[in-house]
């Protein structure tokens, strides 16, 4: 790790209280002034914070209802970056000039490896069931060979069971149908911040559902401490602040290993945020959809289901997919695991809106049970992978002397580029964010993470070499001031 500035940075601004009991369908009547949410501790202010989504919305579309009006604003609002790469995306041969990504969490580095096993004989299969409705919680092959895999990989002391098994199309969907399933509109998750930013859409589109961000910072306070660390103290001050505001918090969500920072939780810290919900009897949603991308063979990682006892097995749901581990983000293949059959059949329910098709079912139990190839082909070398990457562009950061945080997980590295704005500003930010684009590099910008520090970045390197050191090249070019020029085509 490539320790970052321990001094203080400027927490952003935050339109606390911005949901008033209007919002949320109460109200206080004279004579009952107790039960009126409080005002905010002022000294809690830059401890935790309240999403509201729509706060700046405005649309003038008569088209669409103000739901669809939303959505769009949404769309519009969040994908800015990513629509400028597509229309302009780098390819070596015929357009060596555009841009690279290195925003989107994607691993890139073991095709040849996947269209291998994903071409051999097995995969191709037809017959009446996979072309008819299946079981909505998913086919009962594909859940049992699920339930292995995750027994196996994930540590579990005692073989996981089908029918605790639910089958969605990819994470996102399962943010959405658990948020809907579990909370009222207006109700809230806890989240440590900076966090997966677009958590925010897949709770919040469908089921009107909001976040309170445990606001986590860079500081340093001992030697028993590192750079924006969870801890239950901060989620009990989050918890009551929301509280004190009015707002119902339902539930905690949880990503390990962590996107953007790469964190893993200890099998204590694990142990003490489940217990921390428990007290508040708080549903734990658990996202480990990197578990399998923990390439440094030091760090210890421990799933929540190799614990040999949950403090509430009603209450926590456990999410995981292909998209990360496997490189298959388009195969759209996610799985929750919950022993609350109530939680797994309304889910389910929702299944008929973000199923998959019992073809691409029939080859993720292909793949998912063959343990050999997996144990002894594919992740040895994805590791290697991930590691080599990883240690090319933590070296050309550190030649360049920029702080970075990174973990030996995930495929991400947390950059402090803070130094580089003139202000310490969301703004500014902004501003350094689109020169990075204007030079043909896409970044994820601190903010979309809502980090409370204005000037952290979140750099990708599972990518093929030849575009890392264009992406590198550019991003030095950028801040020593330069514009892209023609050399990046030079060997």
């Amino acid at each position: 790790m490539f320790a970052p500035h321990r001094k203080d940075s400027s927490a952003p601004s935050t339109c606390l209280g911005s949901a008033s009991t209007q919002d949320l369908g109460g109200s206080c009547q004279d004579g009952v002034e107790e039960e009126c949410p409080r005002e905010p501790d002022p000294k809690q202010l830059k401890l935790y914070g309240l999403s509201n989504p729509t706060a700046v919305f405005s649309s003038d579309n008569s088209c669409l209802s103000y739901r669809g009006r939303v959505i769009k604003w949404f769309w519009d609002l969040a994908e800015e970056g990513y629509r400028t790469f597509h229309m302009d995306e780098y390819d070596e041969d015929k357009n060596p000039n555009g841009i690279i990504n290195l925003g989107t969490s994607e691993n890139k580095l073991c095709f040849d490896l996947l269209s291998w096993r994903l071409s051999q004989s097995d995969m191709l299969r037809i017959e009446p069931s996979l072309l008819q409705y299946p079981d909505w919680r998913g086919h009962l092959f594909l859940r049992e060979e699920v339930a292995k895999f995750l027994s196996f990989y994930c540590k579990s002391p005692t073989p996981l069971k089908p029918e605790n098994v639910v089958i969605l199309n990819g994470c996102a969907s399962l943010f959405s149908a658990l948020a809907t399933v579990l909370c009222e509109g207006g109700e809230a998750f806890l989240i440590p911040t900076p966090y997966y930013g677009a958590i925010t859409q897949h709770v919040y589109l469908y089921g009107n559902v909001r976040l309170v961000y445990v606001y986590l910072d860079s500081e340093v306070t001992g030697q028993d401490t590192h750079p924006f660390q969870l801890t239950v103290e901060k989620l009990e001050l989050a918890l009551q602040g929301a509280n004190a505001e009015g707002v119902k918090v339902k539930g905690l969500i949880l990503i390990n290993p962590q996107n953007p920072l790469g964190d893993i939780y200890s099998l204590r810290e694990l142990q003490d945020f489940l217990e921390f919900a428990k007290r508040h009897e708080l549903h734990v949603i658990m996202d480990e959809v990197y578990m399998l991308s923990v390439f440094e063979e030091s760090v210890e990682y421990r799933s929540i289901l190799s614990l040999e006892r949950l403090p509430d097995p009603q209450r926590t749901h456990v999410m995981w997919a292909t998209s990360k581990d496997f490189g298959m983000s388009g195969m759209r293949f996610g799985t929750l695991y919950t022993e609350n059959q109530d939680v797994a059949t309304s889910v389910a329910s929702l299944c008929r809106y973000h199923g998959l098709s019992g073809l691409v079912q029939y080859q993720m139990a292909q793949l998912l049970q063959d343990r050999d190839w997996i144990s002894h082909v594919y992740l040895p070398e994805n590791h290697a992978r991930l590691k080599a990457a990883h240690t090319y562009v933590s070296e050309e950061l550190q030649a360049l002397g920029i702080p970075f945080l990174s973990r030996g997980a995930g495929f991400f590295i947390w950059i402090d580029l803070r130094k580089y704005l003139h202000k310490a500003t969301f703004e500014e930010e902004m501003l350094l964010w689109r020169r990075f684009l204007d030079n043909k590099v896409l970044l994820s910008l601190g903010k979309a993470f809502e980090c409370k520090e204005p000037g952290w970045f979140r750099v990708i390197f599972s990518d093929k070499a030849q575009r890392l050191r264009l992406g590198m090249q550019r991003i030095q070019q950028v801040l020593q001031g330069r514009s892209q020029v023609s050399e990046d085509n030079l060997p």
